[in-house]
């Protein structure tokens, strides 16, 4: 049973080498290519339309057209990179683009339909592992980056792509919102940007400056969203049901704290003896996903539980859903991005992002077991549509900067 996928904007891959450079006469979210892996990806709705953008959007000189790299590493790092390169190919930039198959990246490609060069894959806990396929992965992507020659590269902290940034003297941006990712100190880019909540502490090292934004990383796409009514048919819920949806720690990480996995088994086990509860349980991989249907077996067969087994739209599930609990920072800044009721079991290092909408009351810290009986309020939600058009600063701002690195080497004077 495959694992459901849980973000949201409008990407596919070929999977095949194929044609991953995007150029002008290419828009990549035009390029319909046939989701191989999973027909269904083919007939689920976008739920991202176009969102407004304040930056220049007049096509640059043809001589002055930039290669762009950017290196799609995590399964988050696909939504929050889509309407970005929307708005650098409009600007008439080529968009050279890889990926990395780990946990969700390739089905999420698939999903929206995006060309890219797949190179390596993930190679689990272990940290002798994680940095052997770093290296090799970076090794792998040396060849490509030299034959390319991009101009620019950008990635939410890739590390192979440092690698082979730093041996080819490429020019490097690097985004984040969790400060305390580990981090290669003798890997510094050229530039790094951040939401405007992380202390100077947490920001890291850039060679050249560091730029922050509005909001959060999920206000770069969340604005777009379009909720589609189809969904809670298509996973057999009805309109009595209150719907809550569960995300399992990340247990691979390096920041994993075992604490998660004790309050999602107390959540789950609290969730099924409620009578008009129905969950939809997000595994993060395969073998996540035999886990958790082994150990939950019984409430999955009697159809408490729902392990979606097609490709489906992450935010879409987050807006039909009546509250979120989730073990990852991407679906709980997602959910209150969307103003969804929702509550955190990451036990790790809480970061400046997370306590920033804890403190605002947009999301709940679940600490220990208790609190999943006295801090969860089970009531289904006005599902009533909500503007979301202000969040599209963010987006406008990190553009801005992009642009203005690869035009001009330097941040938008405007910060």
């Amino acid at each position: 049973m495959k694992p459901l996928l849980l973000f949201s904007p409008d990407t596919s891959t070929h999977l095949d080498t194929g044609n991953f450079l995007m150029g002008r006469t290419q828009n990549i979210l035009d390029h319909g290519l046939e989701a191989h892996k999973d027909p269904a990806a083919r007939s689920v709705p976008d739920s991202l339309g176009e969102l407004p953008v304040r930056t220049s959007t007049e096509r640059v000189a043809p001589g002055s057209q930039k290669k762009i790299w950017i290196d799609i590493d995590n399964s988050p790092h696909v939504p929050f990179f889509i309407p970005i390169i929307k708005v650098l190919q409009k600007r008439g930039h080529q968009i050279l683009l890889t990926a990395r198959d780990s946990y969700q990246v390739c089905e999420l490609l698939e999903f929206h339909h995006l060309d890219c060069k797949v190179v390596g894959g993930h190679w689990g806990k272990n940290r002798f592992m994680k940095t052997l396929g770093t290296l090799e992965r970076a090794a792998r992507l040396l060849p490509l980056a030299f034959k390319e020659k991009p101009d620019l590269a950008i990635s939410l902290v890739s590390r192979a792509q440092l690698l082979a940034c730093k041996t080819l003297r490429i020019p490097m941006v690097v985004t984040f919102d969790y400060e305390f990712v580990e981090k290669m100190q003798f890997l510094q880019p050229d530039w790094i940007l951040v939401p405007e909540v992380i202390p100077d502490s947490g920001t890291g090292v850039a060679k050249r400056a560091i730029f922050r934004y509005p909001g959060l990383k999920e206000d770069v796409y969340v604005p777009s969203f379009k909720p589609d009514a189809a969904l809670k048919k298509q996973l057999g819920i009805n309109e009595n049901d209150l719907l809550v949806t569960v995300r399992p720690p990340a247990t691979e990480a390096h920041y994993h704290n075992p604490e998660s996995d004790k309050l999602m088994n107390a959540a789950l086990d609290f969730l099924t003896k409620q009578d008009e509860v129905r969950v939809v349980l997000l595994p993060r991989n395969d073998r996540q996903s035999k886990t958790l249907q082994k150990e939950w077996g019984d409430w999955i067969a009697k159809g408490k539980i729902i392990i979606p087994t097609h490709v489906m739209d992450g935010l879409n599930l987050i807006w039909y859903s009546d509250l979120v609990i989730s073990g990852g920072g991407t679906m709980n800044r997602e959910a209150a991005a969307l103003g969804v009721p929702v509550y955190s079991i990451f036990r790790g290092k809480i970061g400046a992002v997370d306590r920033y909408l804890a403190g605002n009351g947009r999301l709940v810290l679940l600490e220990r077991v208790e609190d999943i009986y006295t801090k969860i309020v089970l009531e289904r939600r006005d599902h009533a549509r909500r503007d979301f058009s202000a969040g599209g600063t963010a987006l406008c701002r990190i553009s801005e900067a992009i642009i203005s690195i690869a035009e001009h080497q330097c941040l938008p004077a405007r910060q």
